[in-house]
């Protein structure tokens, strides 16, 4: 399991594109955003500079938790 801290969502629509550029990495078994909490639960074996650069691409910052 990865944690990531993401920053930079505001609403459901932010979650949800956060959701969806995580679990287009090779490796994600599956994803869970926390809006309120500003992460992202992560569970298979991606490489993690991959699930940063997807979130970062989707216009969010992440870093590891």
């Amino acid at each position: 399991m990865i944690q990531l801290k993401i920053t930079g969502m505001t609403c459901g629509h932010c979650k949800a594109a956060v959701e969806k550029a995580l679990s287009g990495v090779e490796g994600v078994d599956s994803v869970q955003v926390s809006l309120e909490a500003g992460s992202a639960r992560v569970e298979g074996a991606p490489d993690p500079a991959a699930l940063i650069e997807a979130v970062k691409g989707e216009g969010y910052g992440a870093e590891l938790a």
